[in-house]
């Protein structure tokens, strides 16, 4: 079944000015365990965007938890 857009939506949060999407919902929308996901981005960096991965600091992590917060309220 695919996912509807809603879920999809739901799972886009702003970091750095731009949309993104955690691992673990991407890995999810491809029925992938995370780490996979992860480890196939890393083993073929040529096949993927420079931004298309990159690690939160802790202050974005924190700013991250407080959006998904707001939204599940």
């Amino acid at each position: 079944m695919l996912p509807q857009a809603e879920d999809i939506e739901g799972s886009i949060f702003i970091m750095r000015g731009l949309r993104v999407m955690l691992s673990t919902h991407l890995a999810a929308l491809y029925n992938v365990e995370p780490r996979a996901l992860v480890q196939a981005v890393k083993r073929n960096r040529e096949r993927f965007p420079g931004d298309f991965m990159f690690q939160l600091t802790a202050a974005e992590w924190v700013n991250l938890k407080s959006q998904i917060v707001i939204l599940n309220s």
